[in-house]
């Protein structure tokens, strides 16, 4: 039976973001309380405050900066065998750790738990929108019995594009590889690393609640990265990886128009 011993939250922090401490407090008022701590590379007297407030471990990265090393790093640093990587801009729903809890222990081997999620656009909750619609139909394969075990479902659910929102994620560290995320990519880091995970034995065990909200903003790394064409590029690369090119690259040209939907309501 797992406890709320059994699990972590890591708040990747960087830079001075303002949604920081709403991200914190959606962690600590969770129904079934579990670890909290920060991770950060860019430590900051905001990020510092932050964490003094809540009480909470600060964490320093002292390698370079990057995405992926951010991640990895976080991973390093738990104390756990269940972590979730909370990125500084989401927040989480009171129910997050009880469900993730409930899900893992009622399989026998979770490699991962993800959750249904909505965004955050102008500080607003938005649940249903097209690209919502369509992430949740990708799910579908696995979202009636709550979790998949078998290798054709598992990459059935990701051969379409990556509908595994990644701060929903909690990882099972003691069954993946270490360290998780490859630093070949910027922006598909996280589809790549389910990719692998669907190769190795084990569930992924999906809740579709919406059990927490991505925020959507010009200043997100998600933004840029398809401001400058990283993510159509590495789409694409993952894309090839499920199918023959010509396909990937036609499957490619209408996941990059749902990106849109990225910087509009």
């Amino acid at each position: 039976m797992l406890t709320s011993d059994d699990h972590s939250f890591a708040v990747l922090a960087y830079g001075e973001s303002p949604y920081l401490a709403e991200c914190v407090e959606s962690l600590l008022a969770q129904t079934v309380r579990t670890r909290v701590f920060v991770s950060t590379s860019t430590p900051n007297e905001h990020i510092r405050s932050v964490a003094r407030r809540y009480g909470l471990e600060l964490r320093a990265n002292e390698a370079e900066p990057g995405i992926a090393s951010d991640w990895n790093f976080a991973v390093s640093q738990s104390q756990t065998p269940l972590l979730t990587l909370a990125h500084q801009d989401d927040t989480y729903e009171p129910g997050y750790a009880e469900h993730m809890l409930g899900g893992m222990a009622a399989v026998e081997r979770p490699l991962i738990f993800f959750t249904n999620y909505g965004e955050l656009r102008e500080g607003r909750k938005v649940d249903d929108n097209r690209l919502l619609r369509v992430k949740r139909r990708l799910l579908s394969p696995i979202g009636w019995s709550g979790s998949a075990d078998d290798l054709r479902t598992k990459r059935r659910v990701l051969s379409l594009g990556s509908a595994i929102c990644c701060p929903s994620v909690t990882l099972n560290l003691p069954l993946l590889p270490n360290p998780p995320f490859r630093t070949d990519m910027r922006s598909n880091l996280d589809w790549d690393a389910w990719e692998r995970f669907s190769r190795l034995e084990g569930s992924f065990v999906y809740d579709r609640e919406v059990l927490m909200h991505h925020r959507i903003h010009e200043g997100s790394e998600t933004s840029a990265l398809i401001r400058d064409n990283t993510r159509t590029e590495e789409d694409l690369r993952m894309l090839e990886r499920f199918w023959p090119t010509p396909v990937a690259r036609a499957i490619n040209l209408v996941y990059s128009r749902a990106q849109a939907s990225n910087s509009k309501a």
